[in-house]
């Protein structure tokens, strides 16, 4: 690790200094966030493996619903181990390298899950809106395509942040993160260069995935209650509305919180660093926590197939 004019050149390892201003009680922060890890694991998997071994849960919803499953416990496995390394074991350096696979690694599977929620929504829209297609539509075909294009797109769009970090940016002020993980904006603003271009793409790529989703499940919602509400009946309505609930839930805790951050980190300039660090976290580590639980209380076939589980593990 070379030094010219005090600035860094290409340094080999980055030094993650955990939640700034709170040193001194991350070993007690990561008591619960460990707690929050282990039951979104549990959750999850526990979730995976009931839609699979329930031929009735073989439809569109609950497909999707296992492909956010395999996102949420890939996204917070991705940072909890290291985070706890910093917090409990005093373990805060990672190879440059390394980090710039987690920030690609985090930001592809944040845009993965967002994809996954727009699929959903269209699921729910047609599903509503034209159901005697419906079948015809999301077909199993379709859904490995939607899979597979949600995945290939986030990647490739996520794929230039990384690249314009390690082909732009060579001189680095510090070496020392000011966060618990290595997020885009985090690393970026290392640099000793001119890093407009770094910004822009972030901004772009963030606004492309994340703004394009949210637009189109906002239009995609518009729509099923204006078709929900014309319905005749009430209890029609209601029995609409209610394969909906869940969804939304899931839909405003993951965009709400992910604004949120967003929006913070790049200007709330009054707001102490900490507060940035602990909304990126919880953002990160809540929707994987829910998102199994909220289904699995809005959901009767899913809360039917867990109390047959933990019922038939009780009689034995």
């Amino acid at each position: 690790m070379s030094k010219l004019n005090g600035t860094i050149f290409m340094p080999p390892v980055l030094t993650l200094i955990g939640i700034p201003g709170l040193e001194s009680v991350q070993f007690w922060i990561g008591i619960p966030f460990c707690a929050m890890y282990i039951i979104a694991l549990f959750g999850n998997s526990l979730l995976l493996v009931i839609i699979k071994s329930e031929r009735s849960l073989h439809e569109p919803m609950y497909l999707f619903l296992a492909m956010l499953g395999v996102t949420d416990i890939v996204l917070s496995t991705c940072i909890l181990p290291k985070m706890l390394g910093i917090f409990w074991f005093h373990l805060p350096d990672i190879y440059f390298d390394a980090c710039l696979f987690q920030m690609w690694l985090i930001h592809t599977f944040q845009s993965i899950e967002s994809g996954i929620l727009f699929a959903m929504a269209l699921d729910r829209y047609v599903a509503i809106c034209d159901p005697l297609r419906h079948a015809s539509i999301f077909t199993h075909k379709l859904l490995t395509q939607i899979g597979v294009g949600v995945t290939l797109r986030a990647a490739l769009l996520v794929a230039p942040c990384l690249i314009l970090i390690k082909c732009r940016l060579k001189h680095f002020r510090t070496t020392v993160v000011s966060h618990s993980y290595c997020e885009h904006m985090a690393i970026v603003k290392l640099a000793a260069e001119d890093i407009r271009v770094n910004k822009v793409c972030g901004l772009f790529v963030a606004f492309t995935l994340l703004g394009f989703d949210i637009i189109f499940i906002t239009l995609s919602y518009i729509r099923i209650f204006i078709t929900v509400f014309n319905l005749p009946q009430r209890e029609a309505r209601l029995k609409a509305f209610n394969t909906c609930i869940a969804h939304i839930c899931v839909f405003l805790e993951f965009y709400l919180l992910g604004f949120f951050s967003f929006f913070t980190h790049r200007f709330g300039f009054h707001i102490p660093p900490y507060i940035h660090i602990l909304l990126s976290n919880l953002y990160l580590l809540v929707p994987p926590l829910l998102n199994p639980i909220v289904y699995g209380v809005k959901t009767k076939q899913i809360r039917d197939r867990v109390s047959k589980v933990f019922h038939s593990k009780d009689s034995s």
